[in-house]
């Protein structure tokens, strides 16, 4: 980092400031060369601190901006908000961006370098293209948006705040000056919340602790719904003060019920359409096993193979209806209040599943499992699918199936490793999704549905899902859960 902006950064502690902001933010000097890089700029980009630090800005690529960037333009006012711009995304991929950009001086007064702050926008844009039937009746809408966009990206964007250990306003950013009017010095309940007194879940004693603690709060003043971030802020004195950062989610809240309204009506059609088609297969395949049983021996045997055809096929089709069940059926249980022993979980599937292992001549091995706070049907539904899956394609050759699992710094490690003919690189993704299965595995039999109830589940309570190559060969299935399921 450049003498100059150490220097600025001790006299005013702002990199755990940036830090909390969920927006990308860098600092290039008067070379362009970047001498800060915040984790949302990593986030956004694909670049980390290491890589980009030390680089001039026009490895990101930027278009137009890498031919008229204006920053250090002697006729460009400054600053310059609410300009549009993309850049390639270190995996190759173009990311569109709106961004603000000014200059940076220190405490004499003179010109040290430049700060960029911008948003991801790419999802917005690709919603604009994909809805060009609703384009008239939202375009008024949108325009809105962007404007609102545009007055929130003033350097962090999001309205910010400090306060003192006695809820006094010492700091306010300048979207969040337009939106309240100055007001340092008051206290933060009066002026945000409209309150006489302390809020009842003030953030500020477990800030001082240095925790960092979430909320959404309504502000009166304009009547939105927003996503506050209150994050400790320490002093050169010793003391602590109370960064607080406020996102807008008023339109998020609003998609995630017509979300919600959306999944249930979903999950009721699938229901219904279900237990319609599972009716008919109950006595098509009952009569096909009478036919066999009474008549068999009085038929020819392409009769008798027509027969166990129709028969098959109907157990296919009632597992099928089944794991779609499951699949929609996933999500609609509440977290539990206590963790769950995931040990005497997998035992309860691996009793239910007994009689496959005992025909598969499999031999499962268990560790000791970590404690989660998922849903014990779901983790049943969970291991069922993903023993299953080891059963059923990998344990021909060697039938050892390991399942393990180790907490680590952040989350709560599973691992399912089997040693049969793996997964190979290009179909990894691909056998998660509905009804799509690996080449191995295509003449075994199978819904293709299992897997992908496995990673609903896993992403439905903060985790994700992978499969990798087992050592000499196999496939280990890789779960991952963090946040609220380690409480």
């Amino acid at each position: 980092m450049d003498s100059q902006l150490k220097r600025f950064f001790e006299a005013y502690p702002l990199e755990k400031l940036v830090q909390t902001i969920p927006t990308g933010l860098f600092m290039v000097n008067t070379e362009m060369i970047v001498v800060y890089w915040n984790d949302e700029a990593e986030r956004i980009t694909g670049y980390s601190a290491s890589d980009a630090v030390g680089k001039h800005c026009s490895f990101l690529d930027g278009t137009p901006c890498n031919k008229h960037c204006g920053l250090f333009g002697v006729n460009v006012p400054k600053p310059i908000t609410g300009i549009g711009c993309t850049i390639v995304h270190r995996q190759g991929h173009r990311v569109e961006l709106t961004k603000n950009i000014d200059l940076l001086y220190d405490a004499d007064g003179e010109m040290i370098g430049g700060i960029e702050a911008f948003v991801d926008i790419t999802r917005l844009k690709e919603l604009q293209a994909n809805l060009k039937e609703e384009v008239a009746e939202r375009t008024a809408e949108l325009e809105h948006e962007q404007k609102n966009l545009s007055a929130v990206l003033d350097g962090m964007t999001d309205l910010a705040y400090i306060c003192t250990e006695d809820f006094e306003i010492s700091f306010m950013n300048r979207a969040m000056q337009e939106l309240f009017g100055e007001l340092k010095g008051r206290k933060c309940y009066e002026m945000m919340h409209g309150l006489p007194r302390i809020c009842d879940d003030c953030p500020l004693p477990q800030v001082k602790l240095g925790s960092n603690v979430r909320q959404e709060r309504q502000l009166p003043i304009s009547g939105r719904t927003y996503e506050i971030i209150h994050s400790p802020l320490y002093q050169a004195d010793g003391g602590v003060r109370k960064l607080g950062v406020c996102r807008d989610i008023t339109e998020r809240l609003r998609n995630e019920v017509e979300l919600k309204q959306a999944n249930a009506d979903l999950d009721a059609f699938v229901s219904t359409v279900s237990h319609d088609l599972r009716s008919p297969l109950t006595p098509l395949i009952g009569f096909s096993e009478f036919l066999l049983e009474q008549y068999g021996p009085q038929l020819d045997e392409t009769a008798v193979s027509c027969l166990q055809e129709i028969e098959g096929t109907g157990r296919r089709m009632q597992a099928l209806l089944e794991d779609l069940l499951t699949l929609a059926r996933v999500g609609q249980v509440d977290r539990p209040l206590n963790s769950v022993s995931v040990n005497r979980v997998f035992d309860e599937v691996r009793q239910e599943l007994a009689v496959q292992i005992l025909r598969k001549k499999a031999r499962i091995e268990v560790g000791d499992l970590p404690a989660l706070r998922v849903p014990e049907a779901l983790l049943i539904d969970l291991f069922r699918n993903l023993l299953r899956n080891a059963l059923t394609y990998a344990v021909e050759k060697n039938p050892l199936v390991e399942v393990s699992g180790v907490i680590l710094r952040d989350r709560v490690q599973l691992r399912v490793v089997d040693h049969g003919p793996g997964v190979t690189h290009a179909e990894r993704e691909k056998i998660f999704e509905p009804f799509q299965r690996g080449t191995c595995g295509e003449k075994a039999a199978g819904t293709g549905i299992g897997l992908a109830t496995v990673r609903k589940i896993v992403r439905l309570y903060d985790g994700q899902v992978r499969v990798v190559e087992t050592a000499g060969g196999g496939a280990t299935f890789i779960v991952d859960f963090f946040g609220e399921s380690l409480e």
